[in-house]
């Protein structure tokens, strides 16, 4: 075979491998004769919001099962068709096979994407909380760079960014900065970003031109749904109101219009400072239901430890991916070694590979 068919044959089966393990099929008909047990039962609809969940899981097993044997059925088919039709010098059967394996390299790259983003907030909005640090100035130039990032991948994507808080520094940067990003899957993708982010560059800010190196803090959270009960006791709440300063709306530099909320029992502390009093309260209610899920959510997968803790602090031995442009370019991700010399593409929000080795990381334990 060619080489190219070769590796995109090879691309297929690391695919299939994947949705193998995230779909359980070496079990999936084991439990799909349990489930269908459990609904042959004759007082099954007594509880119809069970039956219904039965019912959901059953379709949902059987059309797994259906899909991956179809998919791997398809790939051997075609493989032995372009292995005749070499020996038979049939030049068009090769060529026909070919191009199905090429689109059913197609259909299972989404396949895949749709598998790992199947957690329950993945498909929703998400909260994006960018900090500077260590490094100084220099660290607050990397945080603005990474906003700068986040939004052109957004942009690409086709999400909206809507700015919830920012802080600048006194010299160059942000010190902080909060987004909101809205679209489909927004927080499956960005949740793979919550870490610390490293930077080696010649610092513009050295007068010497030596080679610097900053941190700067990623936090993501899901824009939890309105159903979605969160329970916020009052009296754990400390509300400030302070007066802006920096770029915001139209009276920010005039009013107290800015609001910041501290969660006593966990110091989470939101702020927004973007618009008026009123609506910058509900967007930190609403940021601070998200975090609070978040922790919730990691405690379900038995990860005690709350999100900003996980992260460590923003320095040296914590760093999840480092953006190396000096001496040489390269851009590594140190969880699942997935890396590009290309660091200016990432920089300009090209970095859906590195999201995906991650995802694929978190499901199975091993990168794509």
């Amino acid at each position: 075979m060619q080489v190219d068919i070769q590796t995109i044959i090879n691309e297929v089966n690391e695919s299939l491998s994947l949705l193998n393990d995230k779909i359980g099929r070496e079990t999936a008909e084991e439990k799909l004769s349990k489930l269908n047990a459990e609904i042959e039962t004759p007082n099954l609809w007594n509880d119809p919001n069970k039956a219904a969940d039965l019912m959901r899981q059953r379709q949902t097993i059987q059309d797994n099962i259906t899909s991956f044997d179809t998919y791997q059925s398809s790939l051997q088919e075609n493989i032995e068709l372009i292995e005749l039709g070499k020996e038979e010098g049939e030049n068009e059967l090769v060529s026909e096979a070919e191009e199905a394996i090429v689109e059913l390299h197609e259909t299972l790259e989404k396949a895949v994407i749709n598998a790992l983003l199947d957690d329950e907030a993945d498909r929703n909005d998400s909260f994006l909380e960018i900090k500077a640090g260590a490094g100084g100035t220099e660290s607050c130039d990397w945080v603005q760079m990474l906003a700068r990032m986040y939004e052109r991948w957004a942009t690409q994507r086709g999400y909206k960014v809507e700015i919830i808080d920012q802080n600048r520094d006194d010299e160059a940067g942000l010190r902080s900065i909060t987004f909101k990003v809205k679209g489909q899957n927004a927080y499956g993708w960005l949740k793979s970003e919550s870490g610390v982010h490293r930077l080696v560059r010649i610092s513009p800010f050295d007068s010497a031109s030596r080679r610097h190196t900053s941190f700067s803090s990623v936090g993501a959270y899901p824009v939890v749904d309105e159903n979605i009960e969160i329970d916020i006791n009052p009296a754990d709440l400390r509300i400030d109101t302070y007066r802006a300063s920096g770029s915001g709306g139209q009276h920010v530099n005039t009013t107290d219009s800015a609001v910041r909320i501290t969660h006593l029992p966990t110091g989470i502390v939101v702020t927004s400072s973007e618009k008026s009093q009123h609506v910058n309260r509900s967007n930190c209610m609403l940021a601070l239901r998200s975090r609070l899920y978040e922790i919730e959510l990691k405690q379900r997968h038995e990860k005690l430890h709350e999100l900003h803790q996980n992260k460590g602090d923003a320095g040296w031995g914590n760093q999840i991916r480092s953006y190396v442009l000096t001496p040489y370019q390269m851009v590594k991700d140190l969880r699942t070694n997935y890396s590009t010399s290309n660091a200016q593409g990432v920089l300009d929000g090209n970095i859906d590979g590195f999201m995906a080795s991650v995802l694929a990381k978190n499901v199975v334990g091993r990168s794509r």
